[in-house]
């Protein structure tokens, strides 16, 4: 069995759209699995007494961020614009997210939500933007607006807000491996992806 990383994605982190853009690409080169798993920032920076995003709370540090995603998209030829509305609740996207997974299109949902929100500038909270969102990818809209409102779909996100915040998470893109190692940050997709392998490898060879 290939090796798992855990992929914790938040809609309102502008650094989880680079990842986002990339990690299916990456992980499949390095022939590992990953597991998209959508969680909520807010009640892990409310627990630290934040009621915003940091870089709100720190204008330089929001500043900083808006130019090195700028350098980082241009490098990869991405686009990139900073949306009016920021951060956004990033519930909707987050439960529509977890519906779309029922019909194997998690991926691709967020990678809708996320171009809609970094390289358009959308609102990604807004109703509508969502149900554009859904039905790019051919999903019945109705149906999965329907779904994201059931209660094991609400269920569902709690849990990964909780694991996240059990896991020791503190932002957003984070990813953990199966030994439980976290890897936080966009720059450090990359090495959770060779932990991952090098881990798996060793756990096999440990039971030859």
């Amino acid at each position: 069995m290939k090796p798992t990383v855990v992929f914790w994605y938040e809609f309102a982190s502008t650094y989880s759209y680079l990842t986002v853009m990339r990690i299916d690409d990456e992980a499949s080169r390095a022939g590992v699995e990953i597991e998209w798993r959508p969680f909520l920032l807010g009640p892990i920076f409310m627990s630290q007494g934040w009621t915003t995003s940091p870089f709100n709370v720190y204008p330089a540090k929001g500043r900083y961020m808006v130019r090195d995603i700028g350098r980082i998209a241009a490098e990869r030829g991405l686009p990139f614009t900073m949306p009016e509305t920021f951060p956004i609740n990033g519930l909707k996207a987050a439960r529509l997210a977890i519906a779309a997974d029922r019909v194997g299109a998690q991926g691709a949902f967020s990678r809708a939500v996320f171009n809609a929100q970094f390289t358009r500038g959308l609102d990604a909270s807004d109703d509508g933007v969502l149900t554009t969102c859904l039905t790019s990818c051919g999903l019945d809209a109705d149906a999965m607006w329907a779904r994201s409102n059931e209660d094991d779909v609400k269920a569902a996100l709690r849990r990964n807000t909780e694991q996240a915040q059990a896991n020791g998470l503190f932002g957003a893109p984070s990813f953990t491996t199966e030994d439980g190692e976290l890897f936080w940050g966009d720059d450090r997709l990359d090495q959770a992806l060779r932990w991952a392998i090098t881990e798996k490898n060793s756990a096999v060879a440990s039971k030859a």
